[in-house]
Order: C-alpha cells, then sequence, then structure tokens
C-alpha cells in the first residue's frame, strides 16, 4: 500500500480524471509526470489502490523534479472525483452516539449497513444537482470519516483491522429524509444514493499521516454557519469494528470505501419547527481533522 501521501484527482480538459499527489513545492501531475519520464504508473486512485502499483507511483513522485513537468498550484486545478469505480460502497448508518440520541433511536447492537453505488461518487467543489421537489425535498447533509481498504480483508479481527486500511477522505453521506424514513418500510437505499449523493474529498490522506481514526474531529457548516461539531471518539462502534464486522459477511478488497456514519447536528434531529431543509444555492462545507475540507453547492 502506498504511504506518506495526500492524493487529490484533477479533472482534466480532455475530461479524464488522473492522479495528482500534494507536495510543498505544489501538486505532482502523476499522468505527465510518468508519460514524460516513460514509467509504468496508476494514473486513477482506483488503479493504485485496486493494481497495487505502489512502486510506479513511488517512482512518479520520486521523479518529479527532474522530469521538468511544472508543478500544478491546487488553487488552478479543477477536482476530479477521488474514486469513479470502486468494487463496494459500504455504509454504516446511526453510528454516534449523540446522533441516535438525537433521532431518539437506541444504540445499535451490531453495525446498521447499507450502500451507495458509483453513481453517487462526486468531487469536492461540485454542484449537486438535487432532484425535483416532487421526487424529493427534505434535503440533509451528513458529513463522516471515509475508510479506503487496501488489502483485501475477510474474517479479519478487531485487533488486525488497521491494517487493512490505505488511507481515509472526508465526505457526506447527502440524504433525502423523506425518502429514505417516509416511504413505505422505509428506503435507505433510495434516500441515500440519487445521483452525486456522495461528495468525497479533497483528498484521499494514507493511514500512516492519519494515525488514530477514532479520535478525529467532525464538522460541518451551511452557509457559513456551524451545524455539525463532534469527534470520532463518539463512534458506537469504532473503526476496527465496523472493518471485522464487515469482513465477516463479505470480503472487502482494494479499493473498497466504507462510510462510517455521522455525528448529532442534522437537520432530521431538529425539532420539527425547526427543520428548514436544503435548497438550491446552499454552500455546505464538511470538514475531518487531517483530511480537509469537502465543498459542494446545491444545484
Amino acid at each position: 500500500m502506498v504511504k506518506n501521501s495526500k492524493i487529490l484527482s484533477i479533472m482534466n480538459a480532455d475530461g479524464t480524471e488522473t492522479l495528482g499527489v500534494v507536495t510543498p513545492k505544489g501538486v505532482i501531475d502523476v499522468r505527465a509526470v510518468a508519460k514524460k519520464m516513460k514509467i509504468a504508473a496508476p494514473v486513477t486512485l482506483d488503479q493504485l489502490l485496486q493494481e497495487g502499483n505502489a512502486q510506479g507511483f513511488n517512482k512518479v513522485v520520486a521523479s518529479a523534479d527532474q522530469s521538468g513537468v511544472p508543478y500544478l498550484q491546487e488553487s488552478n486545478i479543477t477536482f476530479g472525483r477521488l474514486f469513479k469505480s470502486p468494487g463496494k460502497i459500504v455504509c454504516v448508518g446511526l453510528n454516534y452516539r449523540a446522533h441516535a440520541d438525537e433521532v431518539g433511536m437506541v444504540h445499535p447492537r451490531v453495525p446498521p449497513l447499507f450502500n451507495k453505488y458509483n453513481n453517487s461518487l462526486a468531487a469536492h467543489n461540485c454542484l449537486l444537482q438535487i432532484p425535483p421537489p416532487s421526487v424529493s425535498y427534505k434535503l440533509d447533509y451528513e458529513t463522516e470519516l471515509l475508510i479506503v481498504i487496501g488489502k483485501q480483508m475477510r474474517n479479519v479481527p478487531e485487533s488486525a483491522a488497521l491494517d487493512y486500511v490505505a488511507g481515509y477522505c472526508t465526505s457526506n453521506d447527502f440524504s433525502s429524509r423523506d425518502l429514505q424514513l417516509e416511504l413505505p418500510s422505509g428506503q435507505w437505499m433510495i434516500g441515500k444514493t440519487l445521483d452525486q449523493y456522495a461528495p468525497i474529498g479533497p483528498y484521499f490522506v494514507t493511514g500512516d499521516l492519519v494515525g488514530n481514526p477514532n479520535n478525529l474531529q467532525v464538522k460541518t457548516w451551511v452557509n457559513g454557519e456551524l451545524r455539525q461539531n463532534s469527534n470520532t471518539s463518539d463512534f458506537i462502534h469504532n473503526t476496527q469494528k465496523m472493518l471485522s464486522y464487515i469482513s465477516t459477511y463479505w470480503a472487502l478488497e482494494p479499493g473498497d470505501i466504507v462510510f462510517t456514519g455521522t455525528p448529532q447536528g442534522v437537520i432530521a434531529g431538529m425539532p420539527k419547527d425547526k427543520q428548514v431543509w436544503l435548497k438550491k444555492g446552499d454552500k455546505v462545507v464538511s470538514s475531518v481533522e487531517k483530511l480537509g475540507e469537502l465543498k459542494f453547492t446545491l444545484a
């Protein structure tokens, strides 16, 4: 697995989304350096994780200076999707004590699991195209720590679970509460996997740079107003427990991603007379400590 790296995705003029590596000198354009230096290297994060060519990636990073390819300024980059085709997008629901309390639900004995699909993946700084009100109007934010798998794991004990993690990202499990909670029988998948309902970014940060994932500050702002302010130490099921539990039912593969639940402060947890749902033009900022601020605007 790749180490000591902070990675972003570049949306190129030709429509491709390729790797950039954040360094003190600027952002390394991995595709451009690999081509110039004739290095066989992964050019997307999916490739890097799923194919495992960390050696080629590291060679590109080490060759950046001598390649003559200019470093990019992050402020000039249009961000692409960090993930385009993960094998699985697994989501854990109701995983913060204070959030379970605010919505009046019992703390779950095991991690409740659901899923998103690849259509929901969206980039940092995206315009998130919300559905028409006739489809859904109770739109809500859910800032979450995202776990990125680096090695196949199956029936892994909690004590070893972090050894299988490649890194982490800031993410938002954007939700339509009317679809999730008010359709017959509750439709969690429908309420959470419409197009662009999984913004992720701006960075993928390797696990060695993050350290303990169970003690990270998590925040959300809407139009500049702080709405969520918590810490992953409030997890009901910590990172190791989530991964170990999931791996008892199926293998997690390199490049799979896991949403880990959101803390208190969501609109759904407010008294009904205080619930003002998100609307077109709202600007959402999601932050997880050490992982950067994910920004998107509703359109």
